[in-house]
């Protein structure tokens, strides 16, 4: 199936590893030109040699206050423009809602909400401009079913969520869509790291079905936030 972006420009944040690399790939695969972002230099460099087109790497902590204004303007300066963004960051530590302190939450606030709207406000004149646009926020199927462990990530993700079912709203007559990708278990470091077990999904999958909500054809899908998950979220909604 021709996704129709083959030329079109991404920037997809903390994209060196997980699911992050998977959707920059997917998309690169598409013929994307992408700009992809990390903290680490050595594996991002990996990463850039890994994907199949085009590729701007900038080593950059997207979760600073003004680095997503920064890789909005690095990208546009690269490739002239800027059509498709994919908003990542790394989540909080574990932690039990009664468990967590001010700061814990206001850190997990900041890098898991607020870091993604500060791409989507840099991000939108630009789109809108061109008339099209396709924005996906990568979060969790926490924001349908809260883990008990992460409270401090199931409290940013579902603010993510509220804002970006109404953003959504804003955005559709200008011709750009704004979803929210909510994956279960994947074979990730950050799965690793926090210890959780069960089935995994492949993050190259994952990438697959970023880079079809990126596609001309997925043009009527807005405001949606879709499991990625094996079928584990439990409820009907």
């Amino acid at each position: 199936m021709d996704l129709g972006i083959a030329g079109k420009v991404a920037l997809v944040t903390a994209s060196s590893a997980g699911l992050g690399r998977g959707a920059a790939l997917a998309l690169s695969r598409e013929g994307c030109h992408v700009t992809i972002c990390a903290r680490g230099s050595e594996r991002l460099a990996a990463t850039a040699a890994e994907l199949p087109g085009e590729v701007l790497a900038i080593p950059a902590d997207v979760t600073e206050l003004d680095t997503p204004r920064r890789l909005v303007e690095a990208t546009l300066e690269r490739f002239g423009r800027l059509d498709i963004v994919v908003a990542n960051a790394a989540g909080p530590p574990p932690g039990r809602a009664l468990d967590l302190q001010d700061d814990a939450l206001l850190a997990a606030i900041d890098a898991n909400m607020l870091t993604s709207i500060r791409l989507v406000r840099a991000s939108v004149p630009h789109l809108r401009a061109a008339g099209w646009g396709r924005i996906v926020l990568l979060t969790s199927n926490a924001v349908k079913q809260p883990i008990p462990t992460l409270a401090a990530s199931n409290t940013a993700r579902a603010g993510l969520w509220a804002w970006a079912k109404t953003a959504a709203q804003d955005l559709m007559p200008d011709g750009i869509t704004l979803n929210l990708l909510c994956p279960g278990l994947h074979a990730t470091d950050r799965i690793r790291e926090i210890g959780m077990t069960g089935p995994m999904g492949d993050p190259e999958d994952f990438g697959r079905i970023v880079a079809f909500l990126c596609s001309t054809s997925a043009g009527s899908v807005s405001g949606v936030a879709l499991q990625v998950d094996g079928a584990s979220t439990l409820g009907l909604l």
